[in-house]
């Protein structure tokens, strides 16, 4: 992989190639940024990480991440709480929540469907979801998973298990195009996702 480093080099690079999404070019870069940054930098790069390892979890309600037992939504007697806004990730709530067009409660699965990789219902937080909606409070549940196979599955399969708790139904449509994740949609186009979201 890093042939001509020296072992620890080559050992940091292995240890950012392990992020989502970065390959061996991009790991190497941020290498080199370790490498020639001062010391201040480092120091302050590697608290960070330490500090989100050591302070950051996930809401006992919704699974998004919070520095508390309940995260800032959850905790906010403000927002509706008859609407639950079901994503795959914390990245997905940012993302609504930058829209402004929407000010109820989210559920965050942790991932998504993927039978190829081995990943089922039992892998995501499917069994919370359904504990929450089984409230009376609770009146529509809004799939915002991403528009991609693994999203559209478990859009599907929450359909499905949903379907017999009487809640209304409804999907994000399709100003968000097909393949496309939550989190990279443009805000215009995820304030009309939610304004002509679909009845499933």
């Amino acid at each position: 992989m890093s042939k001509g480093f020296p072992s620890v080099m080559t050992r940091l690079i292995e240890e950012f190639c392990k992020m989502p999404g970065v390959g061996v070019r991009s790991a190497q870069r941020m290498a080199f940024y370790v490498l020639e940054a001062g010391k201040t930098d480092v120091d302050s790069l590697t608290s960070a990480i330490s500090e989100v390892k050591k302070n950051i979890s996930f809401c006992k309600e919704c699974n998004n991440l919070s520095e508390r037992e309940l995260c800032s939504i959850c905790s906010d007697t403000k927002r509706d709480s008859s609407r639950i806004c079901v994503v795959e990730g914390p990245s997905g709530v940012l993302a609504v929540e930058r829209t402004g067009a929407y000010n109820g409660l989210y559920h965050v699965l942790l991932g998504a469907l993927s039978p190829i990789d081995g990943i089922g219902p039992a892998d995501i937080r499917v069994s919370d979801l359904l504990a929450r909606v089984g409230k009376d409070t609770v009146k529509e549940v809004i799939i915002a998973t991403d528009f991609t196979t693994e999203g559209e599955t478990t859009a599907l399969f929450l359909s499905r298990v949903l379907k017999k708790s009487g809640v209304r139904l409804t999907r994000l449509s399709r100003g968000v195009p097909e393949g496309a994740c939550v989190e990279y949609a443009d805000v215009g186009t995820l304030q009309r996702a939610f304004e002509d979201r679909k009845t499933m």
